[in-house]
């Protein structure tokens, strides 16, 4: 048995089969001198895309390119290989009389998923393609791992989402889904500085859960000895800055709630929200409508999308209806004709709804919001604003004018989902601190997802705030939509994982 023999067989006790070959190939270059991780910067002239798009001024010219080897074609004295960088791919042309016997050898013995940097002349094929006349090349990364078998790529959504750089490489739709949401993102933000919003950073630990019912992450400051937070939304410290006089303001982060993983919930997504000083939620609606037909038209090129094969229009104005009469439609259920919170109850007991208290403490306006839920959300399909929730949902709103029962307050749904909440906020400090004390007997009730008070934000309230609009929206949410992904996990580079054993 050779010494080469010898070093594969150990390498396979440790190694699958493909594994050990490409650890022994590396080991003889390294043997060769030739080492592809001693290999510290490329001096790349051209990405594929910036070859193909400036051929004219590029053919006969000499560039460097450098990607991932994903194909190999040949034999003998000629070799085409097709390798892929950040904008697409492009093709090599490897001749002998070009590189050298030995050189072509060895290059024959590169693995698809090796990384290499190419030079050479730029020239089109007899078939018309754009290609490099490679005049020298070098290996620049060994992959020890292999690829997914070319024609099926890596389908098993679990390690999908566990290998999603492998996901990428393999699947060039996903790198497609992920190119765009940047886009949409930056569209975001130029939309909203464009109208002279403001872009700060707020804190991502905080002493208190505040700014929306969820259920935290809690850690501790060992510094300080106190248990803190992993932020839920970031509403209080926005208001503070619109307290502080900025007027317009956005933050776009993340945000962490530790509860369900689904195809529509990552415990750590994406959330912007803005606030705008002297505005209302009519004004909110406005803005929220027109960002995401900027978005959509920047991004890919219509107000229109598919979306797992119905159309959506976002082309303003979305529809608004008020969850009073979307109960009324869907359920049946005339909101005004209810006279008291127990026949509510009994109407929730019929219609076996649930809650998270006990029913003799749920009260009017908690059933009609359980009765959309379950009867009316699933047939808002073209985006609309669900406007006017009442109170006993809305503890940071202000009371709907003419009709203190409700607030002013609304969410838009796309395809049955939530994608955005938004309020006139409330600025009334007294008030304020009654409706949070009510959040405090909710929390004493069992409702662990209800509001804590927020004694800093209570005290910039008194400061003073002027009327002010607040919106909020789930970015991962929006890319989905404007992407055709079926679930949240397929818009989130890494989403969260159990790990594996």
């Amino acid at each position: 048995m050779s010494n080469e023999e010898m070093n594969i067989n150990e390498l396979e006790a440790q190694f699958s089969e493909q594994e050990a070959l490409r650890r022994q190939k590396l080991s003889d270059l390294q043997a060769k001198g030739k080492d592809p991780f001693d290999v510290y910067k490329v001096e790349r002239t051209h990405s594929s895309q910036e070859v193909k798009d400036n051929f004219e001024e590029l053919e006969g010219k000499i560039v460097t390119v450098a990607g991932r080897i994903m194909s190999k074609r040949g034999q003998g004295k000629v070799v085409f290989s097709d390798i892929h960088d950040r904008d697409g791919k492009i093709q090599l042309f490897i001749k002998i009389d070009a590189v050298g016997e030995e050189n072509l050898k060895e290059f024959k013995t590169y693995d698809l998923g090796d990384i290499l940097a190419a030079t050479g002349e730029i020239f089109k094929t007899k078939m018309g393609e754009i290609s490099v006349k490679v005049s020298k090349f070098e290996l620049i990364c060994k992959s020890l791992k292999p690829l997914p078998e070319k024609w099926h790529g890596l389908k098993d959504p679990d390690l999908r989402y566990r290998q999603r750089e492998v996901d990428i490489i393999t699947n060039p739709e996903v790198k497609d889904t992920f190119f765009k949401r940047i886009k949409i993102v930056k569209a975001i933000r130029e939309f909203l500085d464009n109208r002279g919003y403001l872009e700060v950073e707020t804190p991502i630990l905080s002493p208190i859960a505040g700014g929306a019912a969820a259920r935290p992450f809690i850690t501790h400051h060992n510094a300080l000895d106190i248990d803190m937070y992993l932020r839920i939304a970031t509403e209080l410290y926005l208001k503070r800055c619109i307290v502080a006089g900025f007027e317009k303001v956005y933050d776009m982060g993340k945000n962490f709630r530790n509860e369900g993983i689904s195809v529509r919930h990552n415990p750590e997504f994406t959330m912007i929200e803005l606030y705008e000083a002297y505005a209302d939620y009519n004004d909110m609606m406005e803005i929220m409508e027109n960002m995401v037909a900027y978005v959509c038209e920047k991004v890919n090129g219509t107000t229109k999308v598919s979306y797992q094969g119905t159309e959506i229009d976002f082309t303003p104005p979305w529809r608004r209806i008020t969850m009073v009469d979307a109960v009324k439609e869907h359920a049946g259920v005339d909101y005004y004709a209810i006279k008291s919170d127990e026949e509510a109850q009994a109407i929730a007991k019929e219609k076996h709804l649930e809650f998270k208290k006990d029913l003799k403490n749920v009260t009017k306006g908690e059933v009609l919001n359980a009765l959309y839920e379950e009867y009316a959300e699933q047939h808002m399909i073209q985006p609309t604003f669900i406007t006017d929730y009442p109170v006993e949902i809305s503890p940071l709103t202000k009371k709907k004018r003419g009709n203190e029962a409700f607030t002013e307050r609304f969410e838009g749904f796309i395809y049955g989902r939530e994608v955005c909440n938004a309020y006139s906020e409330l600025n009334d400090p007294i008030v304020q601190r009654q409706r949070f004390e009510q959040q405090a007997n909710e929390r004493d009730l069992g409702d662990d997802e209800a509001y804590m008070i927020d004694e800093d934000f209570m005290s910039a309230l008194e400061t003073g705030m002027p009327p002010t609009g607040g919106l909020g929206i789930g970015i991962d949410r929006m890319v989905m939509f404007l992407t055709d992904s079926t679930s949240i996990r397929d818009v989130i580079l890494f989403p969260t994982m159990k790990p594996q054993a």
